[in-house]
């Protein structure tokens, strides 16, 4: 590609720097075009625009390609931990033993919430969502936390995202502890974060909680699938709140509420409904048969995604890890029997292979959170959770980059042109 790009606009020829990044396409720098010509550019949905400069996360969908800082997803969720993969989105590296050591232990000392905080949860109705709960606690924690609100203090910034890694696990079982009526369990230091989170969710006080392994890794892996993803519509989110000078809680607050919606974070949930519709597995086949007829609203949930064009690449770690919590589990459910049959019949049926709409991390997702036992309410709130770390280190990175503004959208007016106001007596 060339260094410019030339837009003719009425006649006059402008020209814009091409910039280059470490991977992924170029990207025409018009931050100039509107003071240079009086146009915008009309771009629904920024599926073509780069709001930002990142060193976080990359993706190529049509490769089926994920990387954190570099790293493949895969390779991370196989290898590494949840808290060693939040420190290299927080810092740009893997850390040293003596590092990682230190990060834990302080994301550790952080996981207790201030005990006033707990009266927040007696004003939500019993039945209320837990991502109700969600935005509500957490966007409430910049009146808890004043000591770390100032965007300008880096220390300040640094116990900021520190604490929100540390107590969104608490404040998520607490929001799922409230909505079955059960008292909140304070952290346990011994654990680790995901061990101390499983705990919290579902250990009461009259009895020891033992941690299963298994089920310990499998969502521990679950977590890492969901740190980050690039500039989608929460993070994207975070990062406009931000852009505002709004304090950490505020943005994280946002990014919730933008994940609630069910085209974004709740298609892991829409993913088991689907299963729960089909039922049996001598079902699938009339289901399958509607997924391919044109006029027939029914759409197969958890298959194909809107950035991968190839396989999703955290579906494969999601499939491994689903096989092992039900063999371990020992779950005896038919939903489960659905699941696997209709996964085999998409990745051999011609019409999904043509069209690429392979299982994707949303389709296992839902299966094992269910076999564990978290109800379908609580899987947007274990998304937030674990995208928590991704908008904490996006945030993070637009406040530490110079060339951040506020951000101010354009649009495309249709509306009336100018007219003058008549009295109502007149109209």
């Amino acid at each position: 590609m060339a260094d410019t790009a030339e837009f003719t606009i009425e006649g006059e020829k402008y020209e814009y720097p091409v910039l280059s990044g470490s991977c992924g396409p170029d990207v025409i720098d018009i931050r100039k075009l509107y003071g240079d010509a009086n146009v915008f550019t009309f771009d629904p949905g920024f599926k073509a625009t780069a709001s930002c400069e990142s060193g976080l996360t990359f993706i190529n969908g049509r490769e089926g390609v994920l990387l954190h800082r570099g790293y493949p997803i895969d390779q991370l969720a196989q290898q590494s931990s949840f808290m060693e993969v939040a420190y290299l989105l927080l810092n740009g590296e893997l850390p040293s033993k003596d590092e990682f050591e230190d990060f834990e232990r302080t994301i550790t000392l952080h996981t207790m919430v201030h005990e006033q905080l707990k009266t927040l949860y007696n004003g939500f109705r019993r039945d209320a969502h837990p991502m109700a709960i969600m935005c509500g606690v957490v966007g409430a924690l910049s009146a808890f936390y004043h000591d770390s609100t100032d965007i300008t203090d880096p220390e300040q910034r640094t116990i900021a995202s520190h604490r929100m890694i540390a107590k969104m696990p608490t404040i998520a079982a607490m929001a799922y502890k409230y909505s079955i009526g059960q008292p909140f369990l304070y952290p346990d230091n011994s654990l680790s974060y995901v061990g101390n989170f499983l705990r919290m969710t579902f250990g009461v006080p009259a009895e020891d909680y033992r941690v299963n392994p298994v089920i310990e890794r499998a969502m521990d892996r679950i977590f890492i699938l969901h740190a980050d993803h690039e500039q989608n519509a929460s993070t994207s989110t975070v990062r406009l709140a931000g852009s505002s000078g709004a304090n950490p809680f505020a943005c994280i607050a946002a990014g919730i509420a933008c994940l609630w919606g069910p085209a974004h974070g709740g298609a892991n949930e829409a993913a088991l409904r689907m299963l729960h519709e089909i039922g049996t597995p001598d079902q699938i086949g009339k289901y399958i048969d509607r997924a391919k007829d044109k006029d027939d609203p029914f759409r197969l949930m958890g298959f194909g995604h809107r950035v991968y064009k190839n396989f999703d690449p955290r579906a494969k770690v999601m499939k491994e890890t689903a096989a092992a919590v039900l063999e371990e589990l020992g779950v005896d459910d038919p939903i489960f029997d659905v699941a696997r049959e209709l996964e085999q019949i998409a990745l051999e049926d011609e019409y999904f292979i043509e069209k690429k709409l392979y299982p994707n991390v949303d389709f296992y997702s839902g299966v094992i959170l269910s076999a564990i036992g978290f109800p379908t309410t609580m899987f947007t709130v274990l998304f937030a959770l674990a995208r928590t770390v991704g908008w904490v280190a996006q945030w993070n990175e637009m406040i530490s980059d110079p060339a951040q503004t506020i951000g101010r959208p354009r649009q495309l007016y249709t509306g009336p042109e100018m007219r003058d106001y008549t009295p109502i007596g007149e109209r």
